[in-house]
């Protein structure tokens, strides 16, 4: 049985027990346990629901496992003969969550 989910205007394909990367889950904290309720559709076998644009009743619970930052990205900006140079780091926050349960 898996899902499709939305969260951080970004859809992910989960199982239970699997463990995603997500865009940061504000006011949660490891340990935590959240339900996200944008399902868009849940396959289980040959059998399949589809949203429209979300399944009536469905969920997906998860645990927090960790509240991180993804690696650093450079960002280079330069304009030829000006004289113009500009370099910035971002780091992105992330959830991770791991899959405890998908409810139909």
């Amino acid at each position: 049985m898996y899902a499709i989910i939305m969260t951080g205007g970004k859809q992910y394909r989960v199982e239970k027990g699997m463990n995603v990367v997500v865009e940061k889950l504000e006011n949660a904290e490891k340990g935590q346990e959240v339900v996200l309720d944008q399902v868009l559709m849940i396959a289980d076998g040959d059998k399949a629901t589809i949203g429209r644009p979300t399944v009536n009743g469905a969920n997906v619970k998860a645990k927090i496992v960790a509240q991180k930052r993804l690696p650093k990205v450079l960002v280079f900006k330069k304009r030829p003969k000006k004289g113009y140079k500009k370099m910035q780091g971002h780091r992105q926050y992330v959830t991770e969550i791991e899959i405890t349960d998908i409810k139909a």
